[in-house]
Protein backbone atom coordinates (compact mmCIF):
# COMPACT_ATOMS: atom_id res chain seq x y z
CA UNK A 1 0.00 0.00 0.00
CA UNK A 2 0.94 3.79 -0.94
CA UNK A 3 -0.77 6.55 0.76
CA UNK A 4 0.39 10.11 -0.90
CA UNK A 5 0.98 12.72 1.20
CA UNK A 6 -2.66 14.52 -0.11
CA UNK A 7 -4.33 10.93 0.86
CA UNK A 8 -3.31 11.30 4.56
CA UNK A 9 -6.05 11.95 6.59
CA UNK A 10 -5.45 15.83 8.23
CA UNK A 11 -7.25 17.40 11.43
CA UNK A 12 -6.65 20.54 13.83
CA UNK A 13 -7.69 19.71 17.79
CA UNK A 14 -7.82 22.94 19.68
CA UNK A 15 -6.90 21.79 23.92
CA UNK A 16 -5.67 18.23 22.78
CA UNK A 17 -6.12 16.68 26.17
CA UNK A 18 -6.87 19.99 27.74
CA UNK A 19 -3.32 21.83 26.46
CA UNK A 20 -3.25 25.28 24.90
CA UNK A 21 -4.11 25.90 21.29
CA UNK A 22 -4.30 24.16 18.00
CA UNK A 23 -2.54 20.96 17.25
CA UNK A 24 -1.82 19.58 13.78
CA UNK A 25 -2.20 15.73 13.21
CA UNK A 26 -1.45 13.44 10.00
CA UNK A 27 -2.38 10.21 10.59
CA UNK A 28 0.09 8.22 8.88
CA UNK A 29 -1.86 5.00 9.71
CA UNK A 30 -5.54 4.61 10.82
CA UNK A 31 -6.99 2.94 13.46
CA UNK A 32 -10.12 2.81 11.88
CA UNK A 33 -9.38 1.27 8.66
CA UNK A 34 -8.03 -1.32 10.54
CA UNK A 35 -4.37 -0.65 9.75
CA UNK A 36 -2.87 -1.68 13.48
CA UNK A 37 -4.47 -5.00 12.82
CA UNK A 38 -5.90 -4.30 17.22
CA UNK A 39 -2.50 -3.95 18.11
CA UNK A 40 -1.99 -0.44 18.42
CA UNK A 41 -4.21 3.32 18.14
CA UNK A 42 -2.32 6.05 16.27
CA UNK A 43 0.71 6.62 14.31
CA UNK A 44 0.93 10.02 12.91
CA UNK A 45 3.14 13.23 12.96
CA UNK A 46 2.30 15.92 15.24
CA UNK A 47 3.24 19.85 14.55
CA UNK A 48 2.66 21.96 17.76
CA UNK A 49 3.16 25.71 17.26
CA UNK A 50 5.10 27.82 19.57
CA UNK A 51 3.44 28.16 22.78
CA UNK A 52 0.62 24.88 21.96
CA UNK A 53 0.78 22.03 24.32
CA UNK A 54 -0.56 18.59 24.54
CA UNK A 55 -2.18 18.34 28.68
CA UNK A 56 -1.03 15.79 31.18
CA UNK A 57 -2.84 12.77 30.50
CA UNK A 58 -2.19 8.98 31.65
CA UNK A 59 -1.71 5.81 29.24
CA UNK A 60 -4.10 3.41 30.39
CA UNK A 61 -4.16 -0.15 28.66
CA UNK A 62 -1.61 1.13 25.97
CA UNK A 63 1.95 3.07 25.66
CA UNK A 64 2.90 6.11 23.81
CA UNK A 65 6.37 6.91 22.00
CA UNK A 66 7.24 10.22 20.63
CA UNK A 67 10.34 10.65 18.20
CA UNK A 68 11.24 14.74 17.81
CA UNK A 69 11.64 15.63 14.39
CA UNK A 70 12.16 19.49 15.01
CA UNK A 71 11.72 21.82 16.82
CA UNK A 72 12.71 22.04 20.88
CA UNK A 73 9.71 21.31 23.68
CA UNK A 74 9.70 20.32 27.48
CA UNK A 75 7.89 17.73 28.47
CA UNK A 76 6.67 16.48 31.57
CA UNK A 77 7.04 12.74 31.99
CA UNK A 78 5.57 11.42 35.11
CA UNK A 79 6.65 14.52 37.30
CA UNK A 80 9.84 15.05 35.92
CA UNK A 81 10.40 17.85 33.77
CA UNK A 82 13.13 18.04 30.71
CA UNK A 83 13.79 19.30 27.43
CA UNK A 84 13.00 17.83 24.30
CA UNK A 85 14.57 18.78 20.82
CA UNK A 86 15.11 16.78 17.10
CA UNK A 87 16.44 13.27 17.51
CA UNK A 88 15.23 12.70 21.13
CA UNK A 89 12.64 10.01 22.33
CA UNK A 90 10.05 10.14 24.86
CA UNK A 91 8.55 6.71 26.11
CA UNK A 92 5.47 6.88 28.17
CA UNK A 93 4.73 3.21 29.78
CA UNK A 94 1.27 1.81 30.17
CA UNK A 95 0.27 3.52 33.50
CA UNK A 96 1.95 6.50 32.93
CA UNK A 97 1.71 10.31 32.81
CA UNK A 98 3.02 13.15 30.32
CA UNK A 99 2.72 16.19 28.41
CA UNK A 100 4.86 18.40 26.07
CA UNK A 101 4.75 21.95 25.33
CA UNK A 102 6.76 24.02 22.58
CA UNK A 103 8.69 26.19 24.53
CA UNK A 104 10.65 26.93 21.48
CA UNK A 105 10.67 29.63 18.72
CA UNK A 106 9.88 27.13 15.59
CA UNK A 107 7.20 24.60 15.12
CA UNK A 108 7.92 21.32 17.71
CA UNK A 109 7.33 18.20 15.02
CA UNK A 110 6.95 15.11 16.40
CA UNK A 111 5.90 11.42 15.30
CA UNK A 112 3.77 9.62 17.94
CA UNK A 113 2.69 6.08 17.88
CA UNK A 114 0.39 4.60 20.82
CA UNK A 115 0.14 0.95 20.69
CA UNK A 116 -1.95 -1.03 23.02
CA UNK A 117 -0.24 -2.74 26.23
Amino acid sequence: MIRKAQELKREVIKGLRGGQGEVEIVHLLEADKNEFNGKGKLFAKFTLKPGVSIGWHQHSGDFEAYYILGGRGLVNDNGREAPVQAGDMVLTRNGEYHSIVNNGAEDLVFIALILLA
